[in-house]
């Protein structure tokens, strides 16, 4: 309760002479009322402002303390911070798929990026092949020529 209340206890029910807002509630008879617990029924545990002349008078002022407000805002608090978790539990769900599929996006490149190697390393056989076989080419052209040249000069 309120810092500086002064508790008691009477009839089974504590009681306090100050309200929870730190206003002063005033009940039927003019004396402050003082809130009390309820320790029975369907109700136990809620809070009532009560006369503190109760068992002496004929008073019998009883109004519901008004928590809700604060329960109201816990509640909020506890759903706005509830809804904050799934929101970010929902993006880490999508940031953990997109990294799956960048992750075999990626072995997928690199698995295209081993077969282009081994591409180029056997286009690089084959133009050293090439170019092998062309200077054979040439030379033989180069000899059928000379050999062609010689072949005129004696047939002369």
């Amino acid at each position: 309760m309120a810092g500086g209340d002064r508790s008691f206890a009477s009839g089974g029910s504590s009681s306090t002479s100050r309200s929870f807002s730190g206003l002063i509630t005033k009940c039927n008879c003019g004396s402050d009322a003082v809130v009390r617990s309820v320790k029975k029924g369907p109700n136990v545990g809620r809070k009532i402002f009560g006369c503190p002349k109760w068992s002496d008078t004929n008073c019998n002022f009883l109004k519901w303390v008004d928590c809700n407000n604060e329960v109201d805002d816990l509640r909020f608090q506890i759903f706005e911070k509830d809804t904050t978790m799934a929101e970010m539990e929902y993006k880490r769900n999508d940031l953990q798929e997109r990294v799956k599929k960048l992750v075999l996006k990626k072995e997928k490149l690199e698995d295209d990026v081993k077969e282009m190697k081994a591409d180029i390393c056997q286009l690089r056989v084959e133009l050293l092949m090439s170019a092998r076989n062309e200077r054979h080419m040439s030379m033989a052209l180069l000899f059928s020529w000379v050999l062609f040249g010689f072949v005129m000069f004696y047939l002369k």
